[in-house]
């Protein structure tokens, strides 16, 4: 999920064209994964390992790592987007890897309840460019689109609903939990005030009454970012989704979780630490003491790298696992 920081301009954009209205097709808006050689150097990827990738979006990670397992048959790519998954199917025609259409922590327990175990484990919990690029899905704060931030558009809930339904004291408080906005109440206000909103551009020149003057970064970002965190149920997925990865391991087996803002990357952190340390009854031995994060080379290439948290853990053998 990235936390979304971009350059704030006042004023409307005059200059729209039909492919700020389409969905992006050119390669140029296609993801561009994040942290790739820090992940394969956390996970390190052996020939006949199998591979669980959570959140495998336009296959940008799977493919770097399936790559140096060689083996396709025991790899299992999940995702929630439609458009993700077709991508993923065009990508892999021949029916290998594995491609599971669901929400990550329903796709878990589905594996779980099969009894399924992965030596290598991967959730990148960032938004994909082609959410960002395609002002159709209603994440871009600099964009006209509806007021949507579904990753799983066949679900009922969708951000328009949050923002034209809610209450004041609701809208504030998942501004504060999931935003962490320092004027969450005014913001609310300025919200209910200002309904009916149809488009996220009417959200986000209302947000930004509540921040007069000039800023490098859009005074809507944290609204949009809490905003969509309440849509997907974002930090719930993760907070469910982490015990249950750490059961998916084998003995021996690699997990790699990359966050974007610090909410998720505490969920992430008190999970790892929770199961490791010095004591008997420890799942994990941490392979990063600190997050990874992204080089200068990367982020200029990449610039959407740049709040990217790398945290990983290794599944203890114990004694009489194989």
């Amino acid at each position: 999920m990235f936390s979304i920081f971009i350059r704030y301009k006042s004023g409307k954009n005059k200059n729209k064209n039909k492919h700020e209205q389409d969905p992006p097709r050119s390669t140029k808006h296609m993801h561009v994964p994040v942290l790739v050689a820090e992940i394969l150097a956390c996970l390190d990827p052996k020939p006949g390992d199998t591979y669980l990738d959570l959140t495998a979006g336009y296959g940008g990670h799977a493919k770097a790592i399936v790559g140096r397992t060689n083996n396709a048959d025991g790899a299992v790519l999940v995702d929630r987007d439609p458009n993700a998954i077709k991508s993923l199917q065009a990508l892999y025609a021949d029916g290998k890897p594995q491609i599971i259409q669901a929400d990550f922590l329903r796709a878990s327990r589905q594996l779980e309840a099969e009894g399924r175990s992965f030596d290598l484990i991967l959730a990148d919990l960032g938004v994909s460019s082609p959410h960002l690029n395609d002002t159709s899905r209603g994440f871009a704060i600099n964009a006209e689109g509806p007021l949507d931030m579904r990753m799983d558009t066949n679900q009922s809930l969708t951000a328009a609903e949050i923002v034209n339904t809610y209450s004041a004291d609701d809208l504030a408080d998942i501004l504060r939990r999931y935003g962490e906005e320092p004027k969450a109440n005014r913001i609310a206000n300025l919200i209910v005030q200002g309904r009916p909103f149809e488009t996220t551009s009417q959200l986000s020149q209302t947000v930004a009454k509540a921040w007069p003057g000039h800023s490098k970064i859009h005074p809507a970002t944290r609204t949009f970012q809490a905003i969509r965190i309440a849509v997907n149920d974002e930090l719930g997925q993760i907070s469910e989704s982490l015990p249950v990865w750490i059961d998916l391991l084998a003995p021996g087996g690699r997990i790699a979780v990359v966050s974007f803002h610090s909410l998720e990357d505490r969920l992430v952190k008190q999970a790892f630490q929770d199961e490791s340390g010095d004591r008997y009854d420890a799942q994990l031995e941490l392979l990063t003491k600190h997050p990874v994060v992204a080089g200068k080379e990367e982020l200029v290439t990449n610039p959407r790298a740049r709040s990217a948290k790398l945290r990983a853990a290794v599944k203890i053998k114990k004694k009489g696992m194989r």
